[in-house]
């Protein structure tokens, strides 16, 4: 049976396509050489076809071209849709990734992708300390209706936070689509439907806030002291707009950077935490970062900490909740918490890594009756949501030591409607959600960068001392017996297990002498400023002691080890220490 002539058209397309890819016509021509160098006989001055074929054949040529080729026609056997579903997104490069390999999506399918580049700017300065500058969301598909396949477009960039209002620059940017397009839509097409995807989403967002009102309304009518309670239905991101919680938070692979939920609570430890900046007086600002921006200047809030590691946690497909509520004093904060098949609840400071397992206390029992002391910091907790999920604490008291976190218990926690929540939160549910960027690998040579930090410490050792009229003299080989300890530190602080300590204790009872005296100071930061770390070292009375050693026979040691996280945030320990020979 004859092909339609579209189909053949695609067919002839698709094989010229898989030609190309494998140098059909490159390898013809080596093929061609090298049998006119080997096997023409010197008085022959032409190569029959079929000796070429032979020569094709025996080379296996024509088997790959064959295997290529049936690989195509299988594909266009099958039915081919008229508008194709193309699996595509944008990554933190701004680079359109495709699922099909043989085909280009369409100007019709790229058009219905809704998904933004989301554009970051950071500022640097010379102490490698970061300032979200702008954040910016750049609607791309205006170039689909550009006669060439390209366009320019002056974009301007506004400040963050308290400056959102703000401007802080031009920004010139020319996109253009590779490969071209076959065809173009219209100008008039593609705005009619930005125009259309900006009014359902503004649709969407105008009833979900009228639902939150509702419910909002209800569950004050439960005990008007409620409203009294951390319940964080909203909040702004650091373009001064207000979005639902839950879209904060969405399922996060890390695919093989992180190995284990431990691993990404500690990732997520060493990631710098930074308050929003205020202006004047009035308490905390208001500000959650989106994910992006948070990964960029490798610094946030509390609740940027919480939500990323509830994404991890989600990801690695267990029931996490990011809870609001509020830690010793009184003070705003969020963390995460876990609950397990069996019914344990975990939760998960991320500012520290620590984790702590939840006992509610019975307050029905008598005054004497033994209670559960709780080792976590927090005091009380107004909601947790997740990215399907939003529920609010209805119990008599929102005390976390009582609290009993039986989320289907609806007489403890008012939940709103799931499909409310999927209406503005979902993957593509609205036109203004950002999209959460993959982990990238960390760009940082861990050797590198410990010897380095090693050794300005020790030009900053030298000069302290020189300063104090002191000498130094330092031993290698006690520093590198320093390693084993700092690998165990955080060994330890990544799984909360302790191993490896007593070989070090024995190496360095070897190498110090009978009648000598050893000290060591360890100390962990998460930035690489060796004067900074410095700075902070002699602030501790034990650990100036050993810098500004005194003594006979006076030898020092310092080793720094970095340990590399994805997005180039690391945790960095640094040990200093001293041996000398006791003088009474």
């Amino acid at each position: 049976m004859a092909l339609p002539p579209e189909k053949a058209a695609e067919l002839k397309e698709l094989i010229q396509r898989q030609l190309g890819r494998m140098d059909v016509h490159g390898r013809i021509r080596e093929i061609l050489a090298e049998t006119i160098r080997e096997e023409l006989a010197p008085g022959q001055q032409h190569l029959s076809a079929e000796d070429l074929i032979q020569a094709l054949r025996q080379r296996g040529l024509v088997d790959d071209v064959m295997k290529g080729l049936s690989l195509v026609t299988d594909n266009v056997d099958q039915e081919i849709p008229s508008s194709p579903r193309q699996s595509v997104g944008f990554d933190k490069q701004s680079t359109l990734k495709k699922s099909d390999g043989t085909r280009m999506a369409d100007s019709t399918t790229m058009l219905s992708i809704s998904d933004p580049v989301h554009m970051v700017l950071i500022k640097t300065d010379i102490f490698a300390e970061t300032t979200l500058v702008a954040s910016y969301f750049l609607e791309w598909r205006s170039v689909l209706g550009s006669e060439n396949g390209a366009t320019s477009l002056t974009v301007e960039l506004m400040g963050v936070g308290t400056e959102s209002k703000v401007s802080v620059g031009i920004l010139n940017i020319k996109l253009e689509m590779y490969p071209p397009l076959a065809q173009t839509l219209s100008q008039e097409v593609v705005n009619m439907q930005l125009a259309l995807e900006r009014q359902k989403t503004a649709e969407k967002e105008r009833l979900f806030l009228v639902y939150a009102k509702q419910w909002w309304r209800e569950y004050l009518q439960i005990r008007p002291s409620h409203s009294a309670r951390l319940v964080k239905i909203f909040a702004q991101d650091e373009n001064g707009i207000n979005r639902p919680v839950c879209s904060y938070v969405k399922p996060l692979r890390a695919g093989r950077l992180l190995d284990t939920p431990r691993q990404a609570a500690r990732f997520v430890n060493v990631l710098g935490y930074e308050r929003a900046p205020v202006i004047g007086g009035g308490g905390k600002q208001e500000q959650w970062c989106t994910l992006l921006a948070f990964l960029c200047r490798n610094k946030g809030d509390c609740e940027d900490h919480a939500n990323l590691l509830c994404s991890l946690l989600l990801g690695y497909g267990l029931e996490a909740f990011v809870c609001v509520g509020t830690k010793a004093k009184g003070a705003p904060h969020a963390w995460v918490m876990t609950c397990g098949t069996d019914g344990t609840v975990t939760f998960w400071e991320s500012l520290t890594g620590h984790r702590y397992l939840h006992k509610p206390a019975n307050p029905d029992e008598p005054p004497l009756a033994e209670q559960p002391r709780p080792l976590y910091p927090y005091r009380t907790v107004g909601c947790v949501f997740n990215h399907q999920m939003f529920l609010g604490n209805c119990q008599p008291s929102d005390a976390v030591d009582t609290c009993v976190f039986d989320l289907n218990d609806e007489s403890k926690w008012k939940p709103m409607s799931e499909e409310a929540i999927k209406s503005v939160c979902a993957p593509g549910a609205t036109a203004s959600l950002p999209p959460f960027p993959p982990l990238c690998a960390s760009t940082l040579d861990a050797s590198a960068t410990s010897n380095e930090i090693e050794m300005q410490l020790r030009l900053l050792v030298a000069e302290h001392r020189k300063d104090l009229g002191l000498t130094t003299v330092w031993e290698d080989q006690l520093s590198y017996l320093l390693s084993p300890a700092l690998a165990s530190y955080e060994f330890e602080r990544t799984t909360s297990i302790s191993a490896g300590n007593e070989e070090f204790q024995d190496a360095i009872r070897r190498a110090v002498p009978d009648g000598h005296t050893f000290k060591g100071f360890p100390i962990h930061f998460v930035y690489r400023n060796a004067r900074r770390a410095f700075a902070t070292c002699l602030r501790s009375p034990f650990c100036e002691e050993i810098i500004c050693c005194r003594g006979d026979q006076v030898r020092l040691a310092v080793r720094v080890r970095v340990f590399t996280y994805p997005e180039s945030a690391c945790a960095v320990w640094i040990m200093f220490a001293c041996k000398y020979r006791s003088v009474l």
